[in-house]
């Protein structure tokens, strides 16, 4: 279970052992034994007793901005206490192994997007969308084999050109995911901060709620996120998150699609700012988006012989990933 407290005034408390969100309707109670994830807008509030209730159960908490993306976060003392995983991620990060990682990271990545348009890829005989969807998956493929063909002794030799590709393949993409958008959701390409379409606006609250969860996962492990191994490092920025969400953002696009689509939020869920024209989400539509992300995240799917939730893979994987530092380390 994932608690998402953003009403205006809602309190977060501790109560006979259990976690009680206090609103302006009453009370709620939850085990803590249930709940997952805490996140905690800046409209709400949590008390000390409550935070360290969390702490205790190993419950990650979460504070979020307006886009949903943490800001700040308590975690147990015993997460990312092993020293021997970062020592160990450090010295992959310089390493002749780094390559093929990334390859790997950038292949699941695509891989993914074409799974996902070949989901959403209409009948043959619903033109143009039908040949776009095809022309971008083709488009995508070739990209794949010009990253398979690259070689270098260094990382940094290659990494601008691999951006550039992975960067042309997703422009390609999110053309084709615009091609069957109904016209209240068209978008003619990626406005990240800040989002000048609705489409835009679910996708970047979406995936700053999946950078929370990644980074989560990340500490969990032991790994630490601001050593980046592909993406730039920046002050301040959890740079290994922006190598590891790769593969997990299409999860997101699907749930934007399906609710894009299916056109679940009112156009009156949207609001814009005039000052800089960005669009933003009311209440409203923050409440569905969430809701459905979280859903989509709980949901069972095979891994390996396996079955988990979506939210449980990447938990699993992040423990991988450290497990994949410390073999390299050993060999």
């Amino acid at each position: 279970m994932n608690l998402v407290i953003n009403s205006f005034g809602a309190t977060l408390i501790k109560e006979n052992g259990l976690f009680v969100v206090q609103t302006a309707e009453g009370k709620q109670s939850f085990p803590p034994d249930l709940v997952k994830t805490i996140s905690i807008s800046k409209a709400a509030r949590i008390t000390s007793d409550a935070i360290i209730l969390a702490i205790h159960h190993q419950v990650d908490v979460l504070f979020v901005n307006d886009m949903g993306t943490p800001e700040g976060r308590v975690w147990s003392v015993k997460y990312g206490s092993i020293s021997n995983i970062r020592r160990a991620q450090l010295n992959f990060l310089y390493s002749p192994a780094v390559i093929p990682w990334v390859k790997k990271m950038i292949f699941e990545k695509l891989d993914a997007q074409v799974a996902l348009l070949l989901t959403v890829q209409p009948e043959k005989e619903v033109l143009p969308a039908f040949n776009i969807i095809k022309s971008a998956i083709n488009s995508i493929e070739d990209y794949k084999d010009k990253i398979d063909g690259i070689a270098a002794e260094h990382l940094s030799d290659i990494a601008p050109t691999l951006r550039g590709w992975e960067g042309a393949a997703s422009k390609r993409y999110f053309q084709a995911i615009a091609s069957i958008m109904p016209e209240q959701y068209r978008f003619e390409g990626r406005d990240r901060m800040p989002a000048k379409d609705p489409f835009n606006a679910l996708l970047n609250y979406s995936y700053g709620m999946l950078y929370g969860k990644i980074e989560g996962a990340l500490i969990k492990a032991g790994i630490d996120p601001y050593v980046g191994i592909f993406h730039r490092d920046e002050h301040n920025r959890p740079a290994l998150v922006y190598d590891a969400i790769e593969k997990y953002r299409p999860w997101m696009d699907y749930v934007v699609i399906q609710l894009t689509t299916q056109e679940a939020i009112p156009g009156e869920a949207f609001e814009r700012n005039e000052l800089n024209d960005a669009v933003l989400l009311s209440p409203l539509a923050k409440r569905i988006l969430i809701q459905s992300v979280n859903d989509y995240l709980g949901e069972i799917i095979p891994l390996g012989n396996r079955t988990v939730s979506r939210q449980s893979h990447i938990d699993l994987q992040m423990q991988a990933l450290a497990q994949h530092f410390l073999k390299f380390a050993e060999s």
